[in-house]
């Protein structure tokens, strides 16, 4: 007999109250790029930022000066904890001796910047006439030049003078002078709560980050970040300081300047030296109106400048290097920029803030992963 053939059995059906299984991508498990931005929204954010930091300048400007003042007093101050000192009168004694020093160089400059600022423009005056006379022969061939194309032309060889009338404003100094001594009095008072209660302030800014990893990963930015920009700025501003005391000291011994005139001439240079290129170039060109202003002779008024710029060429080019080594070398191309940026930015200020900016910039990209490359692009 022949065995029947089973049916086929059949699928189970689907049950109608079950969801459908949802299909799981291939490339589930690689982690996915996020969105980025278009340009357009980048660039406008950009310009926001750049705008902000523009018209905000009067808040900003005595934040930032208060933050790189601490940085230069947090050396110290963890000099004095380690000799058991509490924090608050370490602060107090490194502010008070800065403002001490401060009020002293201040007091023996006064002098001599007064009797500069009213000798300046009647010396850029004699120093005009004696360059107009050198230069009258060329001027006058372009007159006769000129004059000979308007006649050829046709018309009238009298120029259009225009007259400008200025009006001074006498309530323009009482209106400044308060908001000067209130921007001086800020930049004092934030300094010092930077220096007492910064650390706390990060511990509690640290405290509101959700995982114990970012948390870590914050404080060794953090703490990285402070201790290099404070060994950077203390650094920079002690070599800065060594130099204007050189240049001042060659200045009386070679030279036989007034010692408060030298001081004057040595502070010009060590804050000029806070902006690289920017700064040297601008005291080169004044110390070629010094000794112009001073002496007769061309070659003695030339040497002041040359002095200046075989010191800084010195500093800039071996002492600053082997102190701070390789870690803290920056693009001078990107140093350019920063300058000018921040130049336009905040004047004065912005140039001295441009270079710790840019550090505290590369610090911050050389410890978060993956942009490493940029910061290998700022040296």
């Amino acid at each position: 007999m022949s065995a029947t053939p089973l049916p086929p059995a059949s699928e189970p059906s689907p049950d109608p109250l079950l969801p459908e299984p949802v299909p799981v991508p291939i490339d589930a498990h690689l982690p996915h790029p996020r969105p980025r931005a278009p340009a357009a929204v980048v660039v406008l954010a950009v310009l926001a930022a750049g705008f902000t930091l523009w018209a905000a300048q009067e808040v900003i400007l005595p934040v930032l000066l208060a933050m790189f003042f601490a940085l230069i007093g947090n050396p110290l101050i963890r000099l004095l904890r380690r000799l058991y000192v509490p924090r608050f009168l370490a602060a107090l004694l490194v502010l008070c001796a800065g403002l001490a020093g401060t009020a002293t160089l201040a007091l023996q400059l006064v002098e001599p910047a007064s009797s500069w600022a009213e000798q300046a423009p009647r010396e850029a005056r004699r120093l005009g006439r004696q360059l107009q006379d050198l230069t009258r022969p060329m001027h006058e061939a372009n007159r006769i030049a000129e004059d000979m194309a308007r006649a050829a032309a046709g018309e009238s060889s009298r120029k259009v003078q225009v007259v400008r009338t200025r009006v001074d404003d006498p309530y323009a100094v009482l209106t400044r002078t308060p908001r000067l001594a209130a921007a001086v009095l800020a930049v004092v008072l934030l300094t010092f709560f930077f220096m007492v209660y910064g650390e706390n302030l990060q511990r509690n800014a640290i405290a509101l980050l959700p995982g114990r990893q970012q948390k870590k990963f914050t404080v060794e930015i953090l703490q990285s970040m402070e201790r290099e920009v404070s060994r950077y700025v203390l650094t920079i501003s002690v070599i800065n300081l060594v130099m204007g005391l050189l240049f001042a000291a060659v200045l009386v011994m070679a030279f036989e300047f007034p010692l408060q005139e030298a001081l004057l001439w040595g502070t010009a240079v060590m804050l000029l030296n806070y902006a690289p290129y920017v700064g040297p170039l601008i005291g080169i060109c004044l110390m070629l109106l010094v000794g112009f202003i001073r002496f007769d002779e061309t070659l003695q008024s030339l040497a002041p400048a040359a002095i200046y710029l075989a010191m800084h060429t010195l500093e800039g080019q071996l002492v600053t290097p082997i102190i701070l080594g390789r870690s803290m070398a920056l693009s001078p191309l990107v140093l350019i920029l920063a300058l000018m940026l921040f130049g336009w930015l905040w004047g004065l200020v912005g140039l001295l803030l441009a270079v710790p900016l840019l550090v505290c910039v590369k610090l911050v990209l050389a410890q978060v992963e993956g942009m490493q490359g940029w910061a290998k692009l700022l040296e």
